[in-house]
């Protein structure tokens, strides 16, 4: 036996069950599965396109990261060199194989030097794209995959995100119905990560240290798809 099955075989025999369940009950618990069913959904949210983008920002700025609105894609790696330059970074970057990010038009700006991958240690600088993102409470998507691996979120001090306004919406709730309509039920990203600003902990002398768990600058890239 497996160290799953040992854990589940626990958790059955703590709630009085050590054996199949009923068809009854396996239906019941299949219907509240598929229900996704919701809890109480801020108000702030449920607010126009237009005033989602404005109230994310707002949050997530607050939260020490930085946000540039671009007009479309094409703008991207202009505004990730003025970034870099303002922030005195190097021009190599490491990017995800997503195509989301390999399909901008990176040859407008030669400077720069893009490398495909996996985030590791010598990364300074980390790009990728975001999944969706929540208005309510200023919050990033980031769901893993073989083009969006995670560590490139994480690893290096500097993360740049590419959001596209489309995938805005208000709450938690619905942008995890956007993933189930991309993925399925059955078929869901290794991992899912929500993140609001760069990395940051107050655990020891309640002293604030960024970049603790992850990246020191967080800058979100808007872009303008949604039109």
């Amino acid at each position: 036996m497996d160290a799953k099955a040992k854990i589940l075989g626990r958790i059955r025999r703590g709630q009085g069950r050590d054996g199949a369940v009923s068809a009854e009950k396996a239906d019941i618990l299949s219907t509240r599965i598929k229900d996704h069913s919701r809890g109480i959904v801020p108000k702030r949210g449920q607010i126009p396109l237009k005033d989602q983008l404005d109230l994310f920002q707002g949050k997530i700025e607050a939260l020490a990261a930085t946000v540039t609105r671009v007009d479309k894609a094409e703008d991207v790696p202009a505004a990730v060199q003025r970034y870099l330059a303002d922030n005195n970074l190097p021009s190599r970057v490491k990017i995800t194989p997503s195509e989301e990010v390999t399909e901008l038009p990176w040859d407008d700006i030669p400077t720069l030097e893009l490398v495909e991958g996996a985030g590791k240690e010598e990364d300074m600088v980390g790009l990728s794209p975001a999944f969706a993102a929540i208005a309510e409470s200023g919050t990033l998507m980031m769901a893993s995959g073989a083009k969006t691996p995670s560590t490139v979120n994480f690893v290096p001090e500097n993360h740049i995100v590419i959001l596209k306004t489309s995938r805005m919406r208000g709450s938690y709730e619905e942008t995890w119905d956007l993933l189930r309509e991309k993925y399925g039920d059955a078929v869901m990203p290794r991992s899912v990560n929500f993140i609001s600003g760069p990395s940051r902990t107050a655990d020891i002398e309640q002293r604030l240290i960024m970049g603790a768990h992850g990246p020191k600058q967080l800058h979100i890239i808007m872009v303008d798809d949604a039109k």
